[in-house]
């Protein structure tokens, strides 16, 4: 059990949340599948939904406008102590801004940005909502990770932005950006076996009891799995997507070692 109630270190993923197209389609798939239960906001939030575990807020979504078409993807939020600030930096190293900066008041503030490149991810300067309250169990978040063309560059981006150590790690196209000395989430560098179709982005995992039972619920739910449940030594992960074209992972921690990555660093 891993719960919050300070705000993230700066660079730590913080948030996930989507833009779906049905919130009652996406409300039954991942009620369904992670047993959330949900909060819908007024319509001064555009009655942006809350996902809960145990009562506490572990993801995110809104509801696309009709007049607007685009994917319905998951979006990671990176931490910031300072949203004017971290968004100069991001411009002056290559990034660019897609959301401006949107203040939600007492929650906090927020954009969407690009990296130099081509994913997009989003940055949280916490108010009274610092991110997720509970992640590192069943239905909450466990891991963050990039896909990109080019590893080092893009992690370089990352260290620039939001002063994150990075851990490259031997013999794989893989680096660990670090807070504090602790790994919070990953950079992965795409080979060119991997279709030139798929861009670049960030990929959210979330934890599992038994990844197997997942993969049939997932299909039991209306959503597509890509792949068979890898074994790795952090877990038993696998790629699935919702109804509305969301791809996200499964991964079921080892049972005989504690829950891989730890859970993210407080201030």
């Amino acid at each position: 059990m891993s719960e919050l109630n300070s705000p993230y270190a700066p660079g730590t993923p913080a948030w996930v949340d989507m833009m779906t197209t049905d919130r009652q389609a996406t409300m039954d798939f991942y009620g369904g599948l992670f047993g959330w239960d949900f909060e819908i906001g007024g319509p001064e939030t555009g009655h942006y939904t809350m996902a809960l575990v145990r009562g506490l807020p572990v993801a995110g979504f809104g509801e696309m406008p009709a007049d607007v078409t685009f994917p319905v993807v998951w979006t990671t939020y990176l931490a910031t102590d300072d949203l004017d600030e971290s968004l100069e930096v991001l411009n002056a190293n290559g990034g660019k801004v897609l959301v401006p900066e949107f203040d939600t008041g007492g929650p906090g503030r927020g954009a969407i940005a690009v990296d130099p490149f081509g994913a997009v991810f989003g940055l949280w300067e916490a108010g009274t909502h610092i991110g997720a309250y509970v992640v590192n169990e069943p239905g909450s978040v466990v891991w963050n990770e990039l896909a990109t063309r080019d590893q080092f560059g893009a992690a370089e981006f990352y260290r620039q932005v939001f002063g994150v150590g990075l851990d490259p790690l031997p013999d794989f196209p893989y680096t660990q950006l670090q807070v504090n000395g602790r790994a919070v989430a990953g950079v992965f560098g795409m080979a060119n076996e991997i279709p030139a179709e798929i861009p670049p982005h960030w990929m959210t995992y979330f934890a599992v009891s038994d990844a197997d039972a997942a993969v049939e619920r997932v299909r039991e739910l209306g959503g597509v799995t890509v792949g068979d449940v890898v074994e790795s030594r952090f877990g038993r992960f696998t790629t699935v997507g919702d109804p509305l074209g969301a791809t996200f992972r499964l991964i079921q921690s080892p049972p005989s070692t504690p829950d891989r990555p730890p859970a993210p660093p407080r201030r």
